[in-house]
C-alpha cells in the first residue's frame, strides 16, 4: 500500500488515485502509514464476524467510494466467491512466487525446498482460484545458495513494490483484454 500511495505521488502510476484504504485489522501498520498519508482509512473488523457481514460491509464501503480498482496489499484471507464475482477481473493481487508455481502460504520456503533457481513475484487479477488468476506482470529475482527465507524474501520484496506500480500503472492506463488466462495489453505504437 505505501509503494503504490507513493508511486502515485512520484508519477510512477498516473491516473490514479487511492479512495480508501480498507484494512480488517485495527493495528495493521499500514493503517498508520495510510492515515500518517492523508488517505482516507476505514478499519472494518472481521474477528467474530460471520465472512459473510464482513464482506458485505467492506463492498458496501468499496462501491461508496466508486473504486474501479481493488489492489490487495497484505490481505491473507481468501475472497469469496461473491466478493469475486462483484468485482470481475477488478481486484489485483501480488504474490511472491512466479505462479502458477508455490501458490498459498510460505511461498519463498516452498522455492527453498523445492531447490529452485528462479523465484520472483506475480502480479494477478483474482478469481475463485487461491493465487490463481490471469497473470498481468512477473518479476524474476534468482535463488542464492545461501538463501533463507528472509534473505529471498527481502529481495522479492524490493520487486515486488516495483512491479505492483508498473502492473497497476498498466492497467489503469492501457487497453488491455483477458483471453482465458492471458492478460493481453496493448501497447501504444
Amino acid at each position: 500500500m505505501v509503494a503504490l500511495s507513493d508511486s502515485i505521488r512520484n508519477g510512477v502510476i498516473t491516473n490514479a488515485e487511492i479512495v480508501i484504504v480498507v484494512s480488517d485489522k485495527a493495528d495493521a501498520a499500514g493503517v498508520n502509514l495510510a492515515r500518517e498519508r492523508g488517505l482516507n482509512t476505514v478499519v472494518i473488523e472481521r474477528l467474530g464476524r460471520k465472512r459473510e457481514e464482513h464482506e458485505a460491509e467492506v463492498i458496501e464501503a468499496l462501491q461508496q467510494h466508486n473504486v474501479d480498482l481493488i489492489c490487495l496489499a497484505g490481505y491473507m484471507r481468501v475472497l469469496s466467491p461473491i466478493f469475486v464475482q462483484t468485482f470481475t477481473l477488478r481486484i489485483l493481487n501480488i504474490h511472491p512466487s512466479l505462479l502458477p508455481s508455490f501458490p498459498g502460504l510460505k511461498p519463498q520456503q516452498q522455492a527453498l525446498d523445492h531447490g529452485v533457481k528462479l523465484s520472483g513475484c506475480t502480479v494477478h487479477f483474482v478469481d475463485n482460484a487461491l493465487d490463481g488468476g490471469p497473470i498481468v506482470a512477473q518479476r524474476a529475482v534468482p535463488v542464492l545458495d545461501d538463501d533463507s527465507e528472509e534473505s529471498l524474501s527481502a529481495r522479492i520484496l524490493e520487486e515486488e513494490h516495483v512491479l505492483y506500480a508498473e502492473a497497476v500503472n498498466r492497467i489503469v492506463n492501457s487497453d488491455y483484454r483477458v483471453d482465458g488466462r492471458r492478460v493481453l495489453i496493448d501497447r501504444p505504437q
